[in-house]
């Protein structure tokens, strides 16, 4: 049986609940089909069931036509999405996956016309991967031509903050429920958009720089295609260059190392800078020519007197030093929030970053 979390506005329930209550669309459009406009690192090995893992991974397209539903393959049933319509980004219609093929109802009874969708993935490969398998379209519909391409593109590295782990969790409530967590209101998914950007995020809960909460870590992790666990697929950097990477990241190196000293024998302070540039080192081989913002936060490693931002602006002056004039720092204050950031807070990052970007930019 199909389920969906649904949030929208009352127009859209009773479009949602036509489209239920009619029959199956006739028209069919493939996952191959080149209307569609997809955004992220997708496994496109079988072009007609493109894989989709990581967080914020998009499916884009305009079409015409009275209804439109959504086909998916789900390997876990773990995953939520978000669906979009004619470009309402605050009532987003959100699909809870169940595992296998299955046909999802988004909206009927649509007005006669042009009408447009922007599909993302909220969880990330933590959740398992997903395959999309095209579209379902009223008997009169067809797929129009895709809308313009973002003028820019950003790339993200993370952890549980940049995907948006626990996003829209009540306050002071459980925030590691996968309904909760929603990468496009992370504040990666809110600056690409605030910036009019093209977003990959490269992101995972529980991830560092030298310790992890499992055992990998982002040197492992950040080159690979599929973002379910440590495997031994890869993404080639050659098929989408950023302008700008954000890189924040040892949030759970903070814990793990500073707090927990679960990394034995414990790395002095020029190793945990060491580790770091070398990683950031190793994005800059990648992408000559980005600019690079290194952050951090806005969890309790940017607390004051916590030494990790320190290190963080250490190994930038280190790039620096070497000759490295694209790359800056940012740190996002903690508020005192103990938990994982709600959607306020990653607004409130979100516009810090971006009036950063756009200035060093000229965006």
């Amino acid at each position: 049986m199909t389920r969906m979390t649904l949030r929208f506005s009352i127009p859209l329930a009773l479009a949602l609940a036509g489209a239920c209550a009619t029959s199956a669309a006739a028209t069919s459009i493939k996952a191959d089909d080149p209307k569609l406009q997809y955004t992220g690192r997708i496994d496109f090995s079988q072009p007609a069931a493109p894989v989709i893992s990581w967080p914020e991974t998009g499916i884009a397209g305009n079409f015409s036509g009275s209804s439109l539903a959504v086909r998916l393959d789900d390997h876990d049933g773990k995953n939520f999405f978000n669906v979009f319509l004619d470009g309402d980004q605050d009532h987003p219609i959100i699909l809870r996956a169940e595992r296998g093929p299955e046909t999802y109802p988004v909206a009927g009874r649509l007005a006669p016309g042009r009408h447009s969708f922007l599909i993302t993935k909220r969880t990330e490969g933590a959740e398992g991967s997903t395959v999309f398998q095209g579209l379902e379209l009223a008997d009169d519909g067809q797929l129009l031509a895709p809308p313009p391409r973002a003028p820019h593109r950003i790339e993200f590295f993370g952890d549980s903050i940049t995907s948006g782990m626990g996003d829209e969790a009540p306050d002071l409530g459980p925030d590691d429920q996968g309904k909760d967590k929603n990468s496009h209101m992370s504040y990666a998914g809110i600056t690409a958009r605030a910036l009019n950007a093209e977003i990959h995020m490269t992101s995972q809960s529980g991830i560092g720089v030298m310790i992890s909460w499992f055992p990998f870590t982002m040197p492992d992790f950040y080159d690979q295609l599929s973002a379910v666990g440590d495997n031994d697929s890869h993404w080639d950097f050659a098929s989408w260059t950023p302008d700008v990477v954000v890189i924040n990241l040892l949030q759970n190196d903070s814990w793990l190392i500073g707090r927990d000293h679960k990394l034995q024998p414990e790395p002095d302070e020029a190793a945990r800078i060491a580790n770091y540039r070398r990683f950031v080192a190793r994005i800059r081989q990648l992408y000559p020519d980005a600019y690079i913002v290194c952050a951090l936060g806005s969890m309790d490693a940017t607390r004051p007197g916590s030494p990790w931002p320190g290190y963080v602006k250490a190994a930038v002056e280190q790039m620096h030093a070497a000759g490295d004039t694209r790359i800056d720092t940012i740190f996002f204050p903690f508020t005192g929030y103990g938990q994982h950031p709600r959607v306020k807070q990653h607004q409130a990052n979100a516009a810090l970053l971006s009036a950063f970007i756009r200035e060093k930019m000229g965006w």
